[in-house]
């Protein structure tokens, strides 16, 4: 079962359908994230089905429902306290007829006092309950916790382990609400920072989860769960993934295209050949969304192309199409058949989104690729190593028709394989240097000085600049390029080596040690937790007997990244039997990675 379809599922058993009678209607009230959780994740006939008749949010203007109860799913904070609390004021003015109260995680006793202090609020409660679910199911295997600002938290130049507590706290709170969703008591290890910061994520974790254990010694209990890993890394780990054009196709149309929010827009034709703007929302309800996401781009137009074919012959439609189908072949399949306008149009849309993509790849991210891969892999596309990057480097950054960001993307590389090859960053000189030739704005190259404060430097002349002052120790790689292997795709992620090493059990110790050593987390046998409550109480099915890979990466995680849980799941899936989870504060593209880089600066 995914994530998604567990997340469903406790949302409507424990929540929803524990306070439904039939023939009443409730309303729904949630927060951000509660609202993005449950679009994901449920349809509205879902929630319509089990007596929810509207979904609404908190922090909106509302009218007044006084005769229907509602049912509140919300993150427990100052904000969404107050929020509740407006809700009744007093027993004129309260705006529905009682309170069904879930928190998507522990609730602070101070603020859960402040509740209580409310007579009206008391008075109209009926339920108050933690569920432990405060994160994002964004795919059947990946999760975010939909907190962007955590980047600058984490790799702010004035960040200290004192200014990180709370926020860090909030964030193990999310990851441990993950683990007991999927009912996993995971082995925690951390990846080895220079600020720590992966270490004190880990370690709070693993106190929430004590007290979880201590309230359900169950947890965790099955078949080989015993081999169930938790992996914190840092954005530093890997700063080449985030920065590279990706061709597979998921990565490529969130790179190149302005797709917000999950949802691609793009002019369609309809039955009559009319022409308006359609809005389609990229996610997993789309069987050819997640048969084609992850396919090179050179694959995904023959794959649509097969597709529509086979379903063109099963439906007897003459297409008259070639080997290769377009969107003008579709547009006059759906005027002659227009009673499959709904399957027609799923072809139309990926054919659309792949013309799309090629159309922003040529004439611009073609000529980045190949500078791009040889700078990630430090040999072309013969494997022969390449002793000087700077005649590929330069051209690109003295001309005009590349944007500023792809310019700091190709330094930012530059300055990577630099590190790889020499441990050290380049000088201050050639630094500047570039940032001449590339014509970067004052207040743009404070993107490329940043990423130091990711751990990595990036002069090596820099006295007194925070960071690492020691030598750059960058991890050996496998080599995983072969004759099928696409030129303009020889990078892979370097957290698909780590996910394949902590399978194998070969993943270095001391790079990423264990919380407690490597023997079984305590806590089986303790007293019940009050705080915690009887959270586990019913569980239902958490969809996978056999072990996880949860794999969380603080700083963002991107598509390509992603791709590699569903790579290594497929891959031992009959071996191991893992299944591999990966999530992280928040999802990133490119320019999100910049943005984050950039705003370092005012934090």
């Amino acid at each position: 079962m995914s994530l998604k379809k567990i997340v469903a599922q406790k949302i409507l058993n424990d929540v929803i359908k524990s306070v439904y009678k039939r023939g009443e209607w409730k309303v729904m009230v949630v927060d951000s994230l509660s609202m993005r959780m449950i679009s994901s994740c449920c349809k509205m006939t879902d929630l319509n089905n089990e007596g929810v008749t509207i979904v609404e949010d908190i922090s909106k203007n509302r009218e007044p429902i006084t005769n229907l109860e509602a049912i509140y799913l919300i993150n427990p904070t100052e904000e969404t306290i107050d929020f509740l609390i407006e809700d009744f004021t007093d027993a004129l003015h309260q705006k529905y007829k009682a309170a069904h109260i879930f928190f998507t995680e522990a609730c602070p006793d101070e603020l859960f006092n402040k509740l209580c202090k409310k007579p009206c609020v008391r008075k109209a409660t009926k339920t108050a309950k933690e569920i432990n679910i405060a994160f994002l199911p964004y795919e059947s295997n990946v999760f975010s916790l939909d907190r962007a600002d955590i980047f600058n938290v984490a790799f702010s130049p004035v960040s200290t382990k004192e200014s990180r507590m709370k926020p860090f706290e909030s964030v193990a709170a999310q990851i441990a609400t993950l683990c007991a969703t999927l009912g996993e008591f995971p082995h925690i290890r951390h990846r080895v920072d220079s600020a720590g910061i992966c270490a004190e994520v880990a370690q709070q974790v693993s106190d929430l989860l004590r007290k979880y254990k201590a309230d359900d010694p169950s947890m965790g209990e099955g078949p080989e769960k015993g081999k169930t890993q938790l992996i914190i890394l840092d954005r530093g780990f890997d700063p080449v993934s985030p920065l590279l054009h990706e061709l597979t196709f998921q990565a490529m149309a969130y790179d190149l295209l302005n797709i917000e929010n999950d949802v691609y827009s793009y002019e369609a034709s309809s039955s009559s050949g009319d022409y308006s703007v359609k809005e389609v929302w990229l996610n997993e309800n789309d069987d050819c969304w997640v048969a084609l996401r992850h396919k090179h781009i050179a694959q995904v137009t023959k794959e649509v192309t097969k597709l529509f074919k086979e379903f063109s012959a099963n439906k007897k439609i003459n297409t008259g199409s070639g080997e290769k189908t377009t969107v003008k072949d579709l547009s006059a399949a759906l005027k002659k058949m227009p009673q499959y306008q709904k399957e027609l149009s799923k072809y139309g849309t990926h054919m659309a989104l792949a013309e799309d993509c090629m159309k922003h790849f040529t004439g611009r991210a073609d000529k980045l690729c190949r500078v791009e891969q040889d700078l990630a892999m430090g040999t072309d596309s013969n494997g022969e190593r390449i002793k000087d990057h700077m005649k590929n480097v330069v051209p690109i950054l003295l001309d005009n028709t590349v944007s500023t960001s792809d310019k700091i993307r190709i330094i930012l590389l530059y300055i990577h394989s630099k590190l790889v090859s020499t441990d050290e960053g380049i000088s201050t000189e050639n630094l500047d240097k570039l940032i001449q030739h590339a014509s970067i704005p004052a207040n743009e190259s404070g993107i490329i000085h940043n990423l130091t404060n990711l751990g990595i430097p990036v002069v090596s002349d820099a006295a007194g600049q925070q960071g690492v002052k020691k030598k750059y120790k960058h991890p050996d790689r496998k080599n995983r390029v072969d004759e099928n292997t696409f030129q303009l795709s020889r990078w892979t992620p370097y957290v698909k080596d780590i996910m394949e090493d902590a399978i194998n059990d070969q993943l270095d110790q001391r790079q990423f040690p264990f919380i407690d050593g490597k023997g079984p987390m305590g806590g089986g046998g303790g007293a019940k937790s009050a705080r915690y409550g009887h959270w586990h109480k019913d569980k239902k099915d958490v969809g996978h007997s056999g072990p996880r890979l949860i794999v969380f990466i603080l700083g963002g995680v991107c598509y390509s990244e992603t791709r590699c849980a569903y790579e290594v799941t497929e891959a031992v899936k009959q071996s191991k039997k893992f299944e591999v989870v990966i999530g992280s504060t928040h999802i990133l593209t490119p320019d999100l990675f910049l943005k984050g880089l950039r705003d370092l600066n005012s934090s």
